[in-house]
């Protein structure tokens, strides 16, 4: 018999199994192309594997049911625990800049919903993401699972340290600002691996910055003005 802490969680995937079947023909489908077209396609997104990974991946199911018939429009969304789900255009930028080929094995700072690792599951053949909330990553877990993407692993750890057990990373995606790069995801990036990283204050406007290393030198390269939640670390 199911206990009273699994009959909400029952009922939680029974419904996005059923908005999962009727995605291929409802008005979300249908958002999620426009979203792309409009949103990412024009504004210089063009890695045709990147596009098709944002046309795959249903973003309403990773909001709240609520704020469903907004996912496709071009802004963040609040999440549990005061953090947010990024920008459509974001999420796609950072997965262009972190060049990412069918082979690499990528790290990802900041689960939050599971939607950004979800878009890198479908670029890469392996994602670690690593999250400091239980709860978020919990839920990440959960609806990554339910939406096949099994080449995803969900950690709670501090971001700031990494994944050691998985290094080195072809690609780390950083989706919270600092104001410096936390060395430990430097040192964990292979040999011609790209660090996607939000830098600056927080309240701020930060630059969204490629580190590129190629033996035990680094180079980086702005590429725009962005604003992020801060990467914390834990005491």
């Amino acid at each position: 018999m199911a206990s009273g802490h699994d009959r909400p969680n029952r009922h939680r995937r029974t419904k996005r199994s059923r908005a999962r079947r009727n995605d291929a023909t409802d008005a979300h489908r249908k958002r999620r192309l426009a979203m792309v077209d409009r949103q990412i396609k024009n504004r210089g997104v063009t890695d045709p594997r990147v596009l098709a990974a944002m046309e795959s991946v249903p973003r309403h199911l990773f909001v709240e049911e609520s704020l469903a018939g907004t996912a496709y429009q071009d802004h963040p969304l609040p999440i549990a625990a005061s953090q947010t789900i990024s920008q459509p255009y974001m999420v796609a930028l950072m997965a262009q800049a972190a060049e990412i080929t069918p082979d690499d094995r990528v790290l990802e700072v900041g689960t939050g919903s599971g939607y950004g690792a979800a878009v890198l599951a479908a670029l890469a053949a392996e994602v670690v993401t690593v999250e400091r909330h239980q709860k978020l990553a919990d839920a990440a877990a959960e609806l990554l699972a339910e939406l096949g993407c099994h080449n995803v692993e969900v950690a709670k750890t501090d971001g700031t340290l990494g994944y050691p057990r998985g290094a080195p990373y072809s690609a780390v995606v950083v989706t919270a600002s600092t104001e410096s790069t936390p060395l430990p995801l430097v040192e964990q990036l292979a040999d011609g691996g790209r660090l996607i990283i939000p830098l600056g204050p927080l309240g701020e406007v930060q630059h969204l910055t490629r580190l590129r290393r190629t033996g035990d030198r680094t180079t980086t390269e702005p590429l725009g003005r962005v604003r992020f939640v801060p990467l914390i670390a834990d005491d």
